[in-house]
C-alpha cells in the first residue's frame, strides 16, 4: 500500500513539473513570437508594399536584424515581482517576511532571478550561434547580455518602488501596468528607438528604460562602439545606485503606514 501511495506520488509530481516545463515553454514562445510577428508584418509593409528603402538610416534586413535579436534581450528584462509585492502587501503577507534575515525587496528579487538567469544563459547561447549567420561579434553579445542583466535590477527597483502605493491605494496594479507598457514602448522591445522623432528622442534618452532592450540590441549588432558600451554600464550602475536609494526611501515611508495600521 506504501509502495503504491510513493509511485502515485512521484507520477503526480513528476505530471506536475512537466505541466510547469510546458507551461514556461509556451510562456517564452508566446512572449518572443508574437510581437517578432508583429514587427515584421509592419516591416514588410513599409518595405514590401509601401516601397521604402530605408526608415531613420536603417535598411529592412537592419531591422529584421534588430527584430531577432532584440527578442533575446526582451525575455530577460522581464519579471512580475513587482505584482508580488503590491499583493503581498494588499493581502497583510508582508507580516510573514518581515522576521527574515533579508529585506523583504531583496528577498523577493531573489528568490524569483533564478528562471531569469536560466533565461538569460539560454538567450545567450542562441545569440552567440545567431551571431555567427548575422555576422556580429559573439564577445559582444556577452556584453550586451551583462548590460541586460544590469537593466533588469533597473527593471525591478522601478517596480518594486512603485509597488508601495499598495500601502496607501489597494488597487496599485493599474500603476504598475501602466509602468509596463511605458517600459514595453521606451525600452526599445516594440520599435528601435532611433525611430522616434528627433525631436521627441530626449524622452527615452532621459529614462533608464532603454538599458533593457535597444541598449544590448544596439552593442550586439555594433552600432555602439566599446567606449559607449562602458559608457552606458556606468550610467546603468548609477541608475542602480538611485534606484536603491528610491527603495529605501519608499519602502521606508511605507513600511511606516504598514506598521501603524498593523496596530
Amino acid at each position: 500500500m506504501k509502495l503504491q501511495w510513493r509511485l502515485a506520488a512521484l507520477k503526480n509530481g513528476f505530471q506536475d513539473a512537466t505541466a510547469y516545463r510546458v507551461e514556461f515553454l509556451f510562456e517564452i514562445l508566446g512572449s518572443a513570437l508574437v510581437p517578432a510577428a508583429i514587427q515584421w508584418v509592419l516591416w514588410y509593409a513599409l518595405f514590401q508594399l509601401g516601397g521604402a528603402t530605408q526608415v531613420a538610416g536603417m535598411s529592412y534586413m537592419d531591422l529584421i536584424h534588430y527584430t531577432f535579436v532584440s527578442l533575446l534581450f526582451s525575455q530577460v528584462r522581464g519579471g512580475d515581482h513587482d505584482f508580488e509585492l503590491a499583493e503581498m502587501i494588499r493581502s497583510g503577507q508582508l507580516s510573514n517576511y518581515l522576521l527574515r534575515p533579508v529585506g523583504v525587496v531583496e528577498f523577493v528579487y531573489i528568490r524569483g532571478v533564478a528562471s531569469r538567469l536560466f533565461i538569460a544563459g539560454l538567450c545567450l547561447t542562441l545569440g552567440v550561434i545567431l551571431a555567427q549567420f548575422l555576422g556580429f561579434s559573439g564577445p559582444r553579445m556577452i556584453g550586451a547580455m551583462f548590460l541586460a542583466l544590469l537593466g533588469n535590477i533597473i527593471h525591478y527597483q522601478v517596480g518594486a518602488a512603485l509597488a508601495t502605493t499598495a500601502f496607501l491605494w489597494e488597487e496599485a496594479y493599474s500603476l504598475l501596468m501602466v509602468k509596463n507598457m511605458v517600459v514595453n514602448l521606451l525600452s526599445g522591445e516594440l520599435i528601435p528607438l532611433n525611430l522616434f522623432p528627433p525631436s521627441l528622442q530626449w524622452i527615452w534618452k532621459s529614462t533608464p528604460f532603454y538599458l533593457f532592450v535597444f541598449g544590448p540590441t544596439q552593442y550586439a549588432l555594433g552600432h555602439w562602439s566599446h567606449t559607449e558600451f562602458f559608457t552606458q554600464v556606468g550610467i546603468a550602475l548609477v541608475w542602480i545606485g538611485l534606484g536603491r536609494a528610491l527603495i529605501r526611501g519608499t519602502w521606508g515611508l511605507g513600511m511606516k503606514r504598514y506598521l501603524s495600521l498593523g496596530g
